[in-house]
């Protein structure tokens, strides 16, 4: 993990991130309690690659989703400004650091990105690949 907390403070000093998402990547190394699941692949060309989400459900209410990493890119970017303006959407977008995500896409990162398991065993997986 020092490792990662270094090569952030090192982006800080080049001025490729500020000092708020320094701040918010070294939290989310330090509440990691598991090896870095996103890496950099370049064996399929990114704008092929797909997001997958997949929630495994206890009750077996199941869902699988696959979107293409371009189409990903552009909702983001136009969705977001939009959601934002309807009253009953803004709660859902407001706590989204969408900048980030579309920086993630940008630097071609890969791999898992999101491993969630509930109390009661739900299971949620977002995948890159």
């Amino acid at each position: 993990m020092r490792e990662e907390i270094s090569r952030v403070l090192t982006l800080v000093e080049e001025g490729k991130i500020d000092k708020e998402k320094a701040s918010e990547l070294i939290n989310i190394l330090k509440d990691k309690d598991q090896p870095e699941l996103v890496t950099v692949k370049k064996d399929v060309p990114y704008g092929k690659k797909m997001l997958k989400i997949r929630v495994i459900s206890e009750e077996g209410d199941n869902v699988n989703v696959n979107l293409p990493i371009n189409l990903v890119k552009a909702v983001l970017k136009v969705g977001t400004n939009i959601a934002e303006k309807i009253p009953e959407a803004e709660k859902y977008v407001k706590d989204i650091n969408v900048d980030l995500l579309i920086e993630a896409i940008e630097n071609e990162l890969d791999g898992q990105i999101v491993d969630i398991t509930s109390a009661n065993g739900d299971k949620v997986f977002v995948v890159i690949e």
